[in-house]
């Protein structure tokens, strides 16, 4: 793989070819990059809906009217949609589901490593809690971790992507029923194959110099 390549190559695509699908093993690989992505002290406070349905998709495009219409044509007319969500809390019974989870994978190969887990964990969590006040923050800069990994993911599998944060959260948590779920939606992503009315295609990317953000120590 070269990752060069990716990186200077992909891009938001703004047109999306509604004929052409991506194959399910594809998929397949994106759910699994998803359901493996990295998050702060392996708290995976997310949840991850994924469609090709048209009629899911029409639905999900109810919270792309008025300012977000610009939207709309991508959620419809790409082949899938993704809805990353976050959790409305960080409650203690998920992060022991977690813990449990841990454990039968063979995490904890000796019980202090367990108790330092539980410790390690708790702090943090703790921290975001009270100290900072900032856990629904912290939670949504998780999935953005997931976020990252799924656009270069796909583009490594030479799959379209565009993230959308232009959309309205209320009609979308309504549409998936997230209240009831204990989730929030944060941002979405299309995924297809650009059409041809994808002007971003043809243009050339475009970032600040190298040496004025990045500086090796």
């Amino acid at each position: 793989m070269n990752i060069d390549q990716i990186a200077t190559t992909r891009y938001t695509t703004k047109a999306y070819d509604s004929q052409r699908k991506i194959d399910t093993a594809l998929i397949e690989q994106l759910v699994t990059l998803l359901h493996y992505a990295p998050s702060s002290v392996n708290s995976q406070p997310w949840h991850f809906f994924i469609t090709s349905s048209s009629e899911t998709k029409e639905r999900l495009a109810m919270a792309t009217t008025g300012p977000y219409s610009g939207n709309q044509p991508k959620v419809l007319n790409a082949s899938h949609v993704v809805v990353l969500c976050r959790r409305k809390e960080l409650s203690d019974e998920h992060l022991e589901q977690v813990l449990s989870r841990e454990e039968q994978d063979g995490r904890f190969i000796k019980p202090e490593l367990k108790q330092a887990q539980i410790k390690g964990r708790g702090f943090y969590v703790n921290m975001h809690r009270t100290e900072l006040d900032d856990t629904q923050q912290w939670m949504e800069k998780q999935v953005y971790l997931a976020l990252g990994a799924l656009l270069f993911g796909a583009a490594a599998l030479q799959i379209d992507s565009t993230p959308i944060e232009g959309f309205d959260r209320d009609v979308l948590d309504e549409v998936l029923g997230l209240e009831e779920k204990g989730l929030r939606s944060v941002v979405l992503v299309a995924l297809g194959y650009r059409s041809e009315e994808d002007f971003n295609a043809g243009l050339p990317k475009s970032r600040l110099a190298e040496e004025e953000v990045v500086t090796l120590l």
